[in-house]
């Protein structure tokens, strides 16, 4: 026998299935517009604990032995939650959040004061991808991201849902 990580996958739900099928047309058919990836701008943050910290589950170390290195838990280290963004001709500066943890307000502060002047001031037709975390999908969110980017905000119930699944 062989121990096995368990693989943890956002659920989907009954109506992802069509979602996740449009979105595939969509991209097919896109493939062909050469300006597409450009327009692209995939978004993500991480956790960085000062203490150096890691989450055992998310990291692998790789090496022809076992490990034999023991590291202290430090419970409630510091951290600093940092967010980024790139697309195929950029790689924004990364933000700090100086709070603990990032929630929706401080996530829409964010996206209305540092990252979407910077998304105006490069183009007028980009697509902003973010992932399913919490403080991404807050209504005060939605409704900003619907307002200022319609049907072009990848990912669950943003105005563009109907093409766009992450």
């Amino acid at each position: 026998m062989k121990p096995y990580v368990i693989q943890l996958v956002q659920q989907l739900k009954q109506e992802d299935y069509g979602k996740r099928m449009n979105y595939a047309t969509f991209m097919q058919e896109s493939i062909e517009d050469e300006t597409m990836a450009d327009r692209l701008i995939f978004s993500d943050e991480s956790t960085f604990h000062i203490s150096g910290k890691v989450n055992r589950y998310n990291n692998r170390i790789w090496g022809t032995e076992k490990p034999s290195t023991v590291i202290e838990h430090e419970r409630d280290s510091a951290k600093v939650n940092v967010f980024c963004a790139i697309s195929s001709r950029k790689l924004y500066d990364p933000f700090f959040f100086s709070e603990q943890s990032v929630t929706s307000n401080l996530y829409l502060d964010m996206l209305e004061v540092w990252l979407m002047p910077q998304l105006d001031s490069d183009s007028t037709d980009y697509i902003f991808q973010q992932d399913g975390a919490l403080p991404h999908w807050s209504t005060e969110v939605r409704t900003f991201l619907n307002q200022h980017l319609p049907k072009r905000s990848i990912g669950r119930n943003g105005d563009a849902d109907d093409v766009f699944c992450s």
